[in-house]
Formats: C-alpha cells, structure tokens, sequence
C-alpha cells in the first residue's frame, strides 16, 4: 500500500478518539482497515491525511461517518482588538475600517442575544491571558463577508441602538455595531479610524454653536459631515414632584444638595460647565460642590442614580429622566448630529442609516421614546473641509 498522502490542507482528526471511545486498539484498528499501525500512527496525529478508501474503511471500523472522523478546522482571521482584557472564548463582532480589521467584544447586557461573527482563538502579540489594545486570531463562526459591510458608530445615547437596528431592518445585507462612549470619545475614535461614525452632542459656549467646532478641533484637516439626528432638553433629572424644587444651574449652589456628575468629555459635563461658569464659579470651587467628582458614564446611570437616592439632581437630558420615571427640569434645547468623514460617507452601512433616519417609521419611533425632536433626521446640516 503507497503512503498516504501528506497532510495539506490541515484537519481536524478525531480518529483516535473515535478508536479510544470503543477500546480497540490501534493494531487491531489498523489490521481492519489494511494499513500498518505506522500509517495509522500518521493518521491519527495529523501528520497525514488518508485518501478515501481507507477514510471509508476507518469509518466502518468505528461505526461512524467520514465526517465524524475528519472535518475542516473553521477559518481564522487576524483582528486588532481596542477593548481589554479580552480571553479565549470571548465572542467577537468584525468591522473593516480603511485597511484595518477591528474586533469588538460581544459582553454585558448589550452583548446579550446579539449574534457573533466569532470567538478569540488566541493572541498573536502580548501577555497571554490578556489582550488590551492588541492582535487577537478569531475563530470565524462563517466567512468575514459581513465585516466588509460593516459599520462602527460611536456615541453615547441608547437611541443610536435603535437605529442599528432600523438599519438591519431597512437593508439586512449590512451591520451597523453601536458602540457606546461619550461624545468626545467618540470623535476621537473617528479621528483614530477606529469607527466610521460619530453620535454627538457638545456644546460650545464661546461661540453658542453646538458640536461643529469640536469637530473641526478633533478632525482638523478632515471633510467630514454633520447630519441632523435629532434635538433635545437638556436639563436637571429630579426626583418624581422635585422634592427639592429645583429650577435652574444655581440651585448646584445650594448647600448640601448632592449631585451625581458625567466624565470629562461627556455632552452633560460640558454643559453642566458651561451653566457653571456663567455663575462665575471656578473650577477649583466647582470641584468642592458636593457630587461633582462623583462621575458615572452614561446618562441612564446618571438617571439611575438619582432614582435610587443616591443623589438629587444630574445634568442630562429629559429622555433619560422619563426614562426611569423621573420629573426634569429644562435649561437648553442642544442639537445631536451625526459625524461622518467623507471617506466613509458611501460606506453602505452608513448611507443605510442617513436614510433610514429620514424616514418617517424611524422618526416616529424616535419620537415615541419622549423627548426627542427628529423633525429634521437625515438633513444634512454642516461640512467641513
């Protein structure tokens, strides 16, 4: 009998398992299938592959199929992963963005019931057991086709979740993944071609225009286009009745009143800041205000922890506080917009979800939620250059 052929492309073995599992020994095996013990030898450890008769004669002899003894390992791909620590096991989603395959981490409530296009299998560079910000091989669940038509939108309110989802329902063939960071981070996810969009509300007090000088600050250079997804209050959530009788940005001022406070980059912070300094007030006084570097990260904790007791008051926006049942008090009505670059601007995700946030099924939803203005989504509003 001619040896049997070298092993190109690589299999998944599972013959001597298949042998062990009914105890037959690997002579007897060998003897009933009319090859050496050597050859199975090969066989059984991968340094062969068996042509199809003696793959045949193998099955019979374990009383199984072909395919139970050999299959094709799943195709692997090399991504960058931008969150940490990621392990073996952990399930991934793929997006290209430029010439760089991105993998994100599917954890977490947000995680949970949404499909993966893979698991990390190892780590090509770094400490094992950990990867921040690092090269992971990801173990492919189907071919990568769906990364290519994939788009990244960072931003920082929930609603951009449900236009990912107005985008599948609109064209199935694409994927936008909403990952969720304050409104600064998220223009510097842009600015780092970690994402092909951004979610933003940033106001600006020295010129009175919200977000296009932060755009023009993080993406100089860049022609990039602002899209109008909605407007909104903007405001102190209060406890249902407001128990303290709250009505404006100097009511912070008062004595023990505790407030709970987004980071530094956030579009409340921002604000908060801007109503702060209006009262003339410091940064080194504001830090003293009770609450103020008590900071959480997005506006349903911020809501959240007022619900709870935890705190009196948080800026953030009306949608929040009726969210989680809480009263609001208005002091600024601010724009939300998205932040596309040109280079992305044909990027079938993206051009998925400029449509879909014009049309009218998306609008009403948005509006539904309560205290969303989407009179205007999917106009454009600004370019810069």
């Amino acid at each position: 009998m001619p040896p049997p052929a070298p092993r190109a492309p690589s299999l998944n073995c599972q013959v001597r398992a298949k042998r062990e599992t009914i105890h037959l020994r690997p002579t007897e095996l060998a003897l009933q299938c009319g090859i050496t013990r050597q050859a199975l030898h090969s066989i059984e450890t991968g340094a062969y592959v068996p042509n199809t008769l003696v793959s045949l004669k193998l099955a019979r002899a374990l009383s199984c199929t072909v395919e139970d003894l050999f299959s094709l390992p799943e195709p692997s791909v090399t991504a960058r992963a931008l969150e940490g620590p990621l392990t073996p096991g952990n399930r991934i989603q793929l997006a290209w963005v430029g010439d760089r395959l991105l993998a994100f981490p599917v954890t977490g409530k947000a995680g949970w019931g949404q499909p993966a296009d893979g698991t990390v299998s190892r780590f090509t560079t770094g400490l094992a057991g950990a990867a921040p910000a690092d090269q992971v091989e990801v173990q492919l669940f189907d071919d990568q086709g769906l990364a290519r038509r994939t788009a990244v939108l960072v931003g920082c309110d929930p609603s951009l979740g449900v236009a990912s989802s107005h985008v599948t329902r609109h064209n199935a063939e694409v994927r936008l993944l909403w990952q969720s960071a304050s409104s600064l981070k998220a223009l510097r996810a842009v600015a780092r071609g970690e994402a092909h969009a951004a979610g933003i509300h940033l106001w600006d007090a020295r010129s009175g225009v919200s977000n296009l000088p932060f755009v023009e600050r993080e993406l100089p250079g860049q022609r990039t286009h602002l899209y109008t997804l909605w407007s909104w209050e903007q405001g102190l959530m209060v406890a249902r009745g407001n128990p303290h009788h709250l009505q404006g940005a100097s009511d912070f001022l008062r004595p023990g009143l505790r407030m709970v406070n987004r980071e530094e980059g956030s579009g409340s912070r921002a604000l908060l800041d801007a109503w702060l300094a209006e009262l003339d007030l410091p940064v080194s006084q504001r830090q003293k205000l009770l609450g103020y570097q008590h900071e959480v990260h997005s506006h349903l904790e911020a809501a959240g922890q007022v619900a709870a007791g935890k705190a009196d008051t948080a800026p953030g926006p009306r949608p929040a506080a009726q969210a989680l049942g809480l009263d609001f008090v208005p002091l600024q009505t601010e724009r939300f917009d998205l932040v596309v670059p040109d280079q992305h601007l044909s990027h079938p995700a993206i051009a998925a979800l400029i449509t879909v946030a014009q049309a009218q099924t998306f609008r009403t939803e948005i509006a539904s939620m309560g205290g969303y203005d989407p009179a205007h989504a999917g106009e454009h509003w600004r370019s810069t250059s």
